[in-house]
């Protein structure tokens, strides 16, 4: 199913895990910050419900 890559087969593949690497990054990134975010935002909620 692979194309025959020649000699540019290591250059291609490596291009190919390290998009696929970064792509992973982001979204576990954007995951985290999201949690992180929601966090704060219903400790302030719950301030904000206390105090007003």
């Amino acid at each position: 199913m692979m194309p025959d890559l020649g000699k540019y087969a290591d250059t291609v593949l490596s291009a190919y895990a390290a998009s696929l690497v970064l792509l992973v990054a982001i979204v576990v990134l954007s995951i985290w910050r999201g949690r992180r975010v929601r966090a704060e935002m219903e400790r302030v909620e719950a301030r904000m419900s206390r105090n007003g």
